[in-house]
């Protein structure tokens, strides 16, 4: 099977500006922020160490701002949580419920809700 990777997720949201503020303070890094054609906007930001981007703005999505969830997988969830607490998240205490992995919760612009969840291991599955 030939390999296949996500690379983008779009994420609905109701205020554009107020989003890229908030991924800017998480120190991601911005990739583009145009305006292809009048009413739409596309803001793309990549997580440190990511391969994968979100993709939010105006005019992109019909999909309702809150109704998204996205999943931050981290190698180490105890230090990744106090680096969002130290960029000005409010990301809930580690739990851990199993069978899954210790994990946080914290929300984002417009009731986007984020998990962080540290990543165990990775299965090679073909």
């Amino acid at each position: 099977m030939v390999d296949m990777h996500l690379e983008v997720n779009i994420i609905p949201v109701s205020d554009a500006e107020r989003s890229k503020q908030f991924y800017q303070s998480l120190g991601w890094r911005l990739d583009d922020d145009v305006a292809p054609a009048e009413g739409v906007r596309l803001i793309q930001f990549t997580p440190p160490g990511s391969a994968c981007s979100i993709t939010f703005g105006t005019g992109i999505t019909t999909t309702a701002p809150g109704s998204v969830q996205g999943g931050l997988i981290v190698s180490d969830i105890d230090t990744a949580r106090g680096e969002l607490v130290r960029r000005g998240v409010d990301p809930t205490e580690v739990f851990h419920g199993a069978p899954f992995p210790r994990a946080a919760r914290a929300a984002g612009p417009g009731a986007y809700e984020l998990r962080i969840v540290r990543l165990l291991q990775r299965s090679r599955r073909q």
